[in-house]
């Protein structure tokens, strides 16, 4: 049991690094939507090796082929570009909190789609949430309006990236889900991306592949084996902790005492759902 808290931890702290190696990669000139393209592409050749390795087959029906190339334009195309965006225009800590909105969207897509109820302690975190957010942005004159209109969608579309697994891994492996998300998002890509990148930021776009996107689904799947998934979740909150540590000690970023307050009602918020959620496999980051 402590072993696969241990692996949701690490697994977490994985998913903590994404905004990081966005902003290094903010650095080399790159865009979004070629930081995505690499990303994803990378990761794709870890996946398959793995899945190889696993003897774990990617045949699939076509009739599911539709289904995945929205699941990939909404998951891949969309959440990690507006993600990246955000982080080049704010700051790590602002597009981390805002991702952690995605709570919010849950509720209502969930209430909407999958008929569930709006219990109190799901109203308590929408308030939370809610109120998080006009703290973390009301005392952060220093960003747009623009990165808190990115950033909100970018919890909107991490909300419909977790109604689209849940839909993936009734009928497919969470692996094979992955893979074909990955595929259909890499096309979507295509046309956007400039394709001669530094030799420089190679090594920062494969650890953006390796580390956030790769080892933290695998080492979280491996967790849910001996952990509960609503345990599992809670823990995985420390996501948004590890990134704005590491944005305070590699670049310098601070959150005001309001700032603060917001990211913990944020966080807390999102906490609470957790504790409601029924077993089941988590979305990949």
């Amino acid at each position: 049991m402590r072993r696969g808290y241990l692996l949701v931890f690490l697994a977490a702290s994985s998913w903590g690094t994404l905004g990081i190696f966005a902003k290094y990669l903010d650095g080399f000139g790159l865009s979004p939507f070629t930081m995505v393209f690499y990303r994803v592409l990378f990761a794709l050749m870890l996946l398959g090796t793995y899945l190889e390795l696993r003897g774990i087959g990617l045949s699939i029906g076509r009739e599911r082929l539709k289904f995945y190339a929205i699941y990939g334009f909404f998951s891949i195309f969309l959440f990690y570009t507006l993600y990246f965006y955000t982080v080049t225009i704010s700051s790590v800590s602002f597009a981390v909190l805002l991702l952690y909105t995605a709570p919010v969207y849950s509720i209502v897509l969930g209430r909407l789609i999958f008929k569930e109820p709006l219990r109190r302690e799901k109203l308590i975190a929408l308030f939370m949430v809610m109120a998080g957010v006009v703290l973390v942005n009301g005392s952060g004159a220093e960003f747009s309006t623009r990165a808190l209109l990115f950033g909100l969608l970018t919890g909107l579309t991490y909300a419909l990236y977790g109604v689209l697994a849940k839909l993936a891994v009734r009928k497919e492996e969470p692996e094979k889900a992955l893979f074909y998300t990955l595929l259909f998002g890499l096309l979507f890509l295509l046309p956007f991306t400039d394709f001669s990148v530094p030799t420089a930021a190679v090594p920062y776009l494969f650890a953006l592949a390796l580390f956030p996107t790769f080892l933290g689904y695998i080492l979280y799947n491996h967790a849910l084996k001996e952990v509960e998934v609503s345990r599992a979740s809670i823990v995985a909150t420390i996501e948004p902790v590890v990134a704005i540590v590491l944005a305070f000690v590699l670049f310098g970023e601070r959150l005001s005492a309001a700032q603060l307050a917001g990211a913990a009602l944020i966080i807390g918020g999102s906490m609470i759902v957790h504790m409601g959620e029924k077993e089941g496999p988590k979305e990949a980051r």
